[in-house]
C-alpha cells in the first residue's frame, strides 16, 4: 500500500481535503493502480468527489501528457451516444451532414472517464466491451473497424449489480469495468473532515468576497457533523458559502446553523418522526426517541407501583388494576420494543407484572413502609441510569480510540460536558 508521505503529496497536488480513513484508501489504491493500463470502476454517490479521483489516476500515469476528456453517459441522450463516443459517417442518419470523429478516436492514448455509466444504453455497452477486450469500435454508418488505445475509467453513483440482475447492465461489461474497484466514501463517514471542508470552502469564499470567514461553535460544529449530507461536499460547499454570506454575525451556533440545513434531510431516519406530544415542527433522533420511550417506560413503571400500593390500601381489585390505563401502557411500551423475534431488552416485563400482582395478592403490606420502598426504588433508578450512563461513555471512548472530542461527538454532547462526566465517574483512559 502506499506510505503516508506519498498520500499527502497526492492530497497537496490535487488539493484534497481530509484524513479519513476511507478517503485514505482510497487515493492509496488510486496511486498504485496509476501507473498500469488497468480499467477502474469508481462508485460513491453523487457529489463525493468520483471525478477528482479518475484525474488523480490520469495525470499520475504514463497518459499523463496525453488527453483525459470526462463524459457523463446520462446527460448525453440514447440516439446520440454511439455517434458521440464512437463517430459516424456521412449520412448515417438524419442530420449527419459530415463525417464526424468519435472521443474513442480523438482521445487516442490518453483516458477517457466514462462517468453515470449506469445510465450507459444497452446497445452502447456491446460496443464499449468490444473497445475494452480489443481495442477496437466502428463508427455509426461504418464497416470499418478502427482501433483506439485509450484507458477507461468509469464511475456511478448506482449499485451495477442490482442493475445486472435487472437487466440493465451487462454483466461481462460490469466484470471487466470493475478490474480495481475504487469506493469514494460519503461524506457523512468522514468524521472530522466535515468541519475542516466547511472551513476551507468559508475561508476560500470569504476571500474572494473579501468579507471575514466565518467560525463555528462547539454545538454547531456538533450538529453540522452529524448533518447527513446527501448532496455531499457539493451541498457543503453550498451551504458553506450560503452562510458566509447571509450570516450577519461572524460566530455561528447550532440555532443559527440550523437555518441554513434542510430539515427534511437532517436524520438518518428513514421519515422525520414528529414530535410525540402532537406537535409538528419537532423531530427526534433515533437516540432521543429510545431515551424518550425508556424514561416513559421508567415513569409507568413507578406510577403503577404507587397504584398498587393504593389498590392494597384502599382495597384491592384485579379487574381494576388490570383494565388500568398506565397498565396497559406499559405492556404497549414493551411491546414497541420487539424487533422481529428479538426482545430488545433482556427483561420481561409483562411477566414480571404478573408475577408481582400474584405475590402481592398473598403478601401483606404495612402502610407505613410505601414512602421508604419509593424512597429506595427513586434510588435504584437513579444509579441504574448512572450506570448505563458510565457504560455509554467508556463504549464511546474505547471506539474513538479515547479520542475525547470525537467520543463527545458520538454521544452527541460537549467536550466539557464529557471532561466533567468522565472526572465524576472516575473513568481512566
Amino acid at each position: 500500500m502506499s506510505n503516508q508521505s506519498e498520500i499527502q503529496a497526492v492530497k497537496n497536488r490535487f488539493g484534497i481535503i481530509g484524513n479519513a480513513s476511507g478517503l485514505n484508501y482510497a487515493l492509496s489504491v488510486s496511486i498504485q493502480v496509476a501507473p498500469t493500463d488497468l480499467s477502474v470502476l469508481i462508485t460513491g454517490e453523487s457529489g463525493s468527489g468520483k471525478e477528482s479521483f479518475s484525474k488523480i489516476i490520469h495525470n499520475l500515469s504514463h497518459r499523463k501528457h496525453n488527453q483525459f476528456i470526462a463524459i457523463n453517459c446520462g446527460a448525453i441522450p440514447a440516439g446520440t451516444i454511439d455517434s458521440e463516443l464512437f463517430g459516424h459517417e456521412k449520412g448515417a442518419f438524419t442530420g449527419a451532414i459530415d463525417s464526424r470523429k468519435g472521443y474513442f478516436e480523438t482521445t487516442n492514448l490518453g483516458t477517457i472517464f466514462l462517468d453515470e455509466i449506469g445510465e450507459m444504453p444497452i446497445e452502447t455497452q456491446s460496443r464499449l466491451l468490444r473497445v475494452l477486450e480489443n481495442g477496437e469500435f466502428i463508427s455509426v454508418g461504418s464497416s470499418k473497424v478502427k482501433k483506439s488505445d485509450v484507458r477507461i475509467i468509469a464511475a456511478t453513483n448506482v449499485n451495477l449489480i442490482e442493475a445486472v440482475e435487472k437487466g440493465k447492465f451487462r454483466e461481462d461489461l460490469y466484470y471487466r469495468l470493475n478490474t480495481v474497484p475504487i469506493f469514494v466514501p460519503p461524506l457523512r463517514d468522514r468524521g472530522m473532515d466535515i468541519e475542516i471542508l466547511f472551513r476551507y470552502f468559508s475561508t476560500s469564499f470569504a476571500e474572494k468576497q473579501r468579507i471575514e470567514p466565518i467560525d463555528l461553535t462547539q454545538d454547531a460544529s456538533v450538529l453540522l457533523s452529524k448533518f447527513r449530507f446527501p448532496g455531499n461536499i457539493r451541498q457543503l460547499k453550498n451551504i458553506a458559502e450560503q452562510i458566509t454570506i447571509l450570516e450577519p454575525v461572524r460566530v455561528v451556533n447550532a440555532e443559527s446553523l440550523t437555518k441554513y440545513l434542510p430539515r427534511n434531510q437532517s436524520s438518518g431516519l428513514p421519515a422525520l418522526l414528529r414530535d410525540l406530544n402532537g406537535g409538528s415542527d419537532g423531530g427526534f433522533t433515533e437516540r432521543e426517541l429510545l431515551y424518550k420511550v425508556l424514561f416513559d417506560m421508567k415513569k409507568d413503571m413507578s406510577e403503577l407501583k404507587k397504584m398498587v400500593f393504593s389498590a392494597f390500601q384502599n382495597g384491592f381489585n384485579e379487574n381494576d388494576f388490570r383494565s388500568n390505563e398506565i397498565f396497559n401502557n406499559f405492556k404497549e411500551n414493551e411491546h414497541n420494543f420487539q424487533d422481529g423475534n428479538e426482545v430488545v431488552f433482556s427483561n420481561n416485563y409483562s411477566q414480571q407484572i404478573e408475577d408481582t400482582t400474584l405475590r402481592i395478592e398473598q403478601t401483606p403490606i404495612k402502610r407505613d413502609n410505601v414512602e421508604d420502598i419509593e424512597q429506595i426504588e427513586a434510588e435504584s433508578n437513579t444509579l441504574s441510569l448512572e450506570k448505563k450512563e458510565k457504560e455509554m461513555i467508556i463504549k464511546a471512548l474505547k471506539v474513538n480510540n479515547f479520542r475525547r472530542r470525537n467520543a463527545a461527538i458520538d454521544l452527541g454532547i460537549s467536550e466539557r460536558t464529557l471532561y466533567r462526566k468522565i472526572k465524576q465517574y472516575d473513568i481512566e483512559d
